[in-house]
């Protein structure tokens, strides 16, 4: 698919998109679907909903369809930057670029514009069947992930012959029963694992020892001051740590137990990684963690003045009972921050309680809250200090001046062609791709603080307890180690 036909195909799938939204808000009776007609049914709300399901079917094959445009444009994008990188451009710099371009462009992280180009790559160039399928809209963008996904580091023929069972219908040995596409993609998953590891021309042990070296812990926020811990881990140290947890939550059950069993094997695994033992599960209490976390709370809800929410550095707002509990139990991980209650601005950062960072480090974490570059989301505990303008060409240390990429986009940002903006003292800075593209950074989205009702009356310049003369470069005093290298 070329570039013009590609973009009159998006052009195409989009009108059509729009007409059936069109139709859908003005009823079934104008949605382009066809009417049951002989079928018997005279209920006008049963034609109504029947016609709401066709419209649904519609858009699942259109869903499917614009997949398929995305996957032309994406392995075609992918050729296109190749042809015109430098010949000094590492493989390696050149595919982190073109990642991180098509993660901005698509508004996604760029581990998910990583897969779909590995995915756009695999459909284009190997699974001619399931692409023609994806097009056809028989076939949804979900089944097509599971087939790329199913025949990675498969030989040509294995994934050919694999592909073929599941979507061409005179293989020598077709699928049975259920069309893949009619199929829910999970249990569609589940057939297509099944006949790959029957057919696999590589043992699994062999398989599961190159396996092993992708095994990983990952961390996922989410809402309600909860978030996600996922270990991909060897079956049977899976299979282990869950037996554990759930042999030691039985042993707590009793008259006096109000905790279910999914709760207590979840306090079980966190008093196990903060503690290594389960000493104190049994009291339904696990401890503070003492690992370095930055929490920011307002003043007037630490005193109990107020209910308004902490900030935990790298994940968002936490109940004030969950900070004011790590003050009480003495973690190491708190550190004051003192906020400016007219805009909710960090003004000053407290040097005693929390020596181990210095203070321009605090202050960057404060600010940006994470890697300033579009779309990431790495932990500013794990990012690196860099200059905007390189100390060799005359950067100086200020906050103005430092952004604090995690080492990916360090080194995407010295190998790849990606240039960082201006920063403020309260804005990371933007960023500008290979083709000159803008895409601006993510910053925290501050709230003037709420103030209890007896304040009402006082002006906000009277409740901000800070010394006036350190605004313009309150941390200028301290420096970090920071890195020299150059643009």
């Amino acid at each position: 698919m070329g570039n013009r036909v590609a973009v009159e195909a998006a052009e195409a799938v989009c009108a059509s998109a729009a007409a059936l939204l069109a139709a859908a808000k003005g009823g079934t009776e104008s949605a382009g679907v066809d009417e049951l007609a002989g079928s018997g049914v005279d209920d006008p709300l049963r034609r109504e909903a029947d016609g709401w399901l066709d419209t649904l079917a519609l858009t699942a094959r259109l869903n499917a369809q614009v997949a398929a445009v995305a996957v032309h444009a994406a392995a075609g994008y992918a050729g296109t930057a190749q042809a015109l990188a430098s010949p000094d451009t590492s493989d390696r710099a050149q595919e982190m670029a073109v990642v991180a371009e098509v993660a901005c462009v698509l508004t996604v992280s760029e581990r998910t514009a990583g897969a779909l180009l590995a995915e756009s790559q695999a459909l284009t160039t190997a699974l001619p069947l399931t692409l023609s399928a994806l097009t056809a809209g028989s076939l949804s963008w979900q089944h097509a992930r599971v087939m790329v996904d199913e025949t990675t580091n498969l030989e040509a023929s294995a994934a050919q012959a694999l592909e073929a069972h599941f979507l061409d219908p005179e293989a020598q040995n077709p699928n049975r029963g259920c069309p893949a596409g009619e199929l829910v993609a999970s249990r569609f998953r589940h057939k297509a694992r099944i006949w790959r590891e029957r057919h696999h021309p590589v043992s699994i042990e062999k398989r599961h020892t190159r396996s092993v070296a992708d095994r990983r812990l990952e961390y996922r926020p989410d809402r309600d001051g909860m978030a996600w811990l996922s270990a991909y881990l060897p079956a049977d140290q899976a299979a282990g740590i869950w037996n554990r947890t759930t042999a030691d939550a039985r042993a707590l059950q009793g008259p006096d137990e109000d905790r279910t069993m999914t709760q207590m094997r979840a306090d079980i695994a966190a008093t196990l990684l903060l503690c290594g033992d389960a000493e104190g599960t049994a009291a339904g209490r696990v401890p503070s963690p003492r690992a370095q976390v930055l929490v920011t709370v307002p003043i007037m809800s630490l005193l109990g003045a107020t209910d308004e929410s902490a900030m935990l550095d790298g994940f968002g707002p936490i109940p004030v009972t969950m900070a004011r509990r790590l003050i009480a139990d003495g973690a190491t991980s708190f550190h004051r921050v003192l906020i400016d209650p007219r805009d909710g601005a960090p003004l000053e950062i407290g040097r005693t309680s929390y020596p181990v960072t210095k203070a321009q480090r605090q202050w960057l974490r404060l600010r940006d809250g994470k890697c300033p570059f579009p779309g990431c989301h790495n932990q500013s505990l794990d990012n690196e200090a860099d200059h905007l303008l390189a100390w060799a060409h005359g950067g100086t240390t200020g906050i103005t001046n430092l952004a604090q990429p995690c080492p990916k986009h360090h080194k995407l940002r010295h190998t790849g062609g990606w240039t960082p903006g201006r920063a403020t003292q309260h804005e990371p800075p933007g960023w500008i791709s290979p083709t000159g593209r803008r895409y601006a950074s993510e910053q925290p989205d501050w709230e003037p603080p709420q103030l209890p009702e007896y304040w009402s009356g006082i002006p906000p310049e009277v409740a901000t307890f800070v010394d006036k003369d350190r605004l313009e470069d309150p941390i200028a005093d301290d420096r970090l180690p920071v890195d020299h290298s150059p643009v």
